[in-house]
């Protein structure tokens, strides 16, 4: 799949998101992508709906274990790739917006750092996340913490509103990233910031993958090549667009990945030996970056 997608190809993209990611709330599996974006696959052992396992893909994706302790429990579903609060650094007073805010992790943690006077806007499209998100921040208190429903492509919020957007694995299921750069680059106050987590590629994947709509939602067919992504912040208006780290997401899918079985299907292939070389190759492609940018 590609950036140029036609409007009802992007609408069925959208509801096949949707739902994936509210099953993920009621059914509490976890992860943004194959093997958890991670090489770690002894992780993955743990049972899905399991709190250790949360916590041990939030540790591998850098949160500290105090910050995994300092939110509320439901909010950290093992969801994301990174840790961009990291490199955001939300100061005392801003305003933080959360693209793909989820159950709230990501928005709490910056909660805490911007204090009573600041504050920070989830948006997500899914009304599941954003029940327990809402349910999340009155358990924990947080009163300087709004979620909001819409879409990152034509965000719920006001020209200049935000200091500092964070993005945890979520730009990349997006069917329209120049789109959301457009709208990012709109709400941030002159002189705001972009640090987001997310997956790129270093070169096209094999067509069986590419169309695959379960490796769309497993974020990884949706992703782009790193220069492009870079192109679409560039041309949005940003400038020190910056790789701050990046590194192999996965290391291999294996056989009984849904991804893997997704393409079999789709494919008609016999079995899994019959798409191996293809397969095989996609691990080497995909990376999961943190990517930072200034408007001016």
């Amino acid at each position: 799949m590609t950036e140029a997608v036609k409007t009802d190809e992007k609408a069925r993209i959208r509801e096949e998101v949707r739902k994936a990611y509210a099953a993920r709330v009621v059914e509490g599996t976890s992860c943004c992508g194959p093997s958890c974006c991670s090489p770690d696959e002894s992780v993955t052992k743990v049972p899905a709906r399991s709190a250790d396992a949360h916590q041990a893909a939030a540790l591998r994706m850098g949160y500290s274990a105090e910050e995994v302790e300092a939110v509320p429990e439901n909010a950290n579903l093992g969801l994301g790739c990174g840790a961009p609060l990291h490199h955001a650094r939300p100061q005392p007073g801003e305003a933080v917006l959360d693209l793909g805010s989820g159950a709230g992790f990501d928005a709490f943690l910056a909660a805490q750092a911007v204090g009573s006077e600041g504050k920070v806007i989830g948006v997500d499209m899914t009304p599941e996340m954003l029940a327990q998100a809402r349910v999340n921040a009155e358990a924990g208190g947080y009163d300087n913490v709004e979620f909001r429903q819409g879409l990152i492509e034509a965000m719920p919020v006001e020209d200049g509103e935000v200091d500092v957007i964070i993005s945890n694995c979520v730009i990349n299921l997006s069917p329209d990233k120049a789109a959301v750069f457009r709208e990012a680059y709109r709400v941030l106050s002159p002189g705001g910031r972009v640090a987001v987590s997310d997956i790129v590629l270093t070169a096209p994947l094999p067509e069986a993958i590419a169309e695959s709509i379960a490796a769309y939602v497993g974020c990884v067919a949706g992703a782009s090549l790193l220069d492009d992504y870079i192109g679409f912040l560039r041309d949005a208006g940003f400038e020190d667009i910056e790789v701050v780290e990046s590194r192999k997401a996965v290391e291999s899918l294996p056989e009984d990945d849904p991804i893997v079985l997704s393409v079999l299907e789709g494919t008609g292939a016999s079995s899994y030996d019959d798409l191996a070389a293809e397969i095989r190759g996609v691990a080497g492609r995909v990376l999961s970056a943190k990517i930072t940018a200034r408007k001016p």
